[in-house]
């Protein structure tokens, strides 16, 4: 063993030792799903400082109260300049210095191994498929989006991982963090508590939900999440995919996120570029815009038909992965209140697992999200600051309308910023709910 191995070694028997005696820090809970499948490695994905490390934390603190002792329970993070130098061979140490503080439980008791950032390591993939073959060890792994997207848990991992996807607070966990989190249904508050519940969802439609900004000033915050989106682009797409023209693709990122919600079309930005005097061809803006959402930095949202061809062909509407970053970009001094309540509504489908488009209908009427959940449930959804003017009256609820007799299984719902029900009834079977409560989990009431 040479010297360089050896220090290492007693580097990993220390962090284990300390990792075994660290107390759980203290953590906002998150309301993260997590696969139930038995055998296979959970793989905690998402933004850069969306929350991966705490939410590993979190469930590491789950398996203690349930009663699972603390010698069985293993947090290590290779955020660590000293282990930069480690290769695959060198992770058994982590597991052989474990079990020689605990060999009462090899094989006899349960344990689980939580390894932040383990993507550091080249090869990390191999060792965590031999650990779950030949150890009984439960597996939570955290990979920043610049090494471990989504697409590859499954690949790496041969079918031993599944992804957990961690985006930033929703609205229910930035209240929880606030500790302003309702004690019960939208429907039981009373007035004054609505009013409260009001007032914290402009501040998250404004302010975002990355856990670190919360309660800065707004030149701060403003400072810290340009940080997270540059550092995201550089070292995510930029480094990660040897880009050429780091200019092209900027300017395609700082248009997405300061238009959310738009129609995104690569050849008419293409044209843009072109008439820019930027050389860059269309397929390599295709791969840039691909990367931007591989790094969580963007959601797309495609046109919902079974036609695989119109799908490639129309525009994709794309949004920021936080509220939170649309200010920072936005340089038309518009309102955007619409906007930031439309990305909201698709990142928390996001969260509830649906499959998400927008429709087009044969008149050329728009719908914001064709959503369907986990279960099959089918929801057309409108999105908006409200229904007052006759203009949005006209376009939100006759596109719903139109929507509703293609996909009559589907429950038709607007969503507005407005805590007051629409002056003007609602024609069946459009259902309303104002965004704060449905964010919070209320469901719309029969027509």
């Amino acid at each position: 063993m040479s010297s360089n191995e050896r220090q290492i070694r007693l580097l990993i028997r220390q962090k284990v030792a300390d990792a075994l005696a660290t107390p759980v820090p203290a953590h906002t809970r998150r309301d993260i799903h997590v696969p139930g499948v038995k055998g296979k490695a959970k793989v905690a994905i998402g933004m850069r400082r969306s929350g991966k490390t705490t939410f590993l934390w979190q469930c590491l603190a789950e398996r203690l109260s349930s009663g699972m002792p603390r010698e069985g329970l293993l947090y290590f993070s290779f955020e660590d300049e000293r282990l930069a130098e480690m290769e695959a061979g060198e992770l058994q140490w982590i597991v052989e210095e474990f079990f020689s503080l605990h060999p009462e439980r090899r094989d006899r008791s349960p344990v689980t191994f939580f390894l932040d950032e383990i993507q550091v390591v080249p090869g990390w993939e191999r060792f965590a498929r031999r650990l779950m073959d030949t150890e009984q060890v439960e597996l939570f792994l955290s990979g920043s989006s610049a090494r471990l997207l989504s697409r590859e848990v499954a690949t790496s991992m041969r079918g031993r991982g599944m992804e957990v996807l961690v985006h930033p607070f929703s609205f229910r966990e930035f209240l929880r963090h606030r500790g302003a989190e309702p004690t019960m249904p939208w429907k039981g508050l009373r007035k004054a508590e609505r009013s409260g519940v009001e007032k914290h969802f402009r501040a998250y439609l404004a302010e975002g939900g990355f856990p670190e900004a919360q309660g800065l000033a707004a030149r701060d915050r403003g400072s810290l999440l340009r940080t997270y989106v540059d550092v995201a682009t550089l070292r995510d797409v930029i480094e990660r995919h040897g880009v050429t023209n780091p200019a092209a693709l900027r300017w395609m990122q700082r248009h997405l996120l300061g238009n959310p919600a738009s129609s995104f079309s690569v050849q008419k930005f293409y044209g843009t570029l072109r008439s820019q005097g930027m050389a860059v061809g269309k397929n390599t803006l295709h791969e840039y815009l691909a990367h931007l959402e591989d790094a969580f930095l963007i959601r797309t949202v495609s046109l919902h038909t079974a036609s695989e061809r119109r799908r490639m062909v129309n525009p994709r509407k794309a949004y920021p992965v936080d509220p939170g970053l649309i200010p920072l970009y936005e340089r038309t001094g518009r309102e955007n209140l619409g906007r930031a309540l439309e990305t909201v509504v698709l990142l928390e489908l996001e969260r509830r697992g649906c499959e998400v488009g927008y429709l087009r209908t044969p008149e050329g009427r728009e719908v914001d999200f064709v959503a369907v959940g986990p279960q099959g449930e089918r929801h057309l959804i409108q999105v908006c600051a409200g229904l007052e003017e006759s203009g949005t009256w006209e376009r939100e609820v006759q596109g719903l309308l139109s929507g509703a007799v293609d996909d009559p299984r589907a429950v038709p719902l607007v969503l507005t910023f407005d805590a007051l029900p629409p002056r003007e009834p609602l024609p069946r079977p459009i259902r309303w709910l104002p965004a704060s409560a449905w964010l919070l989990g209320e469901e719309p009431s029969e027509p």
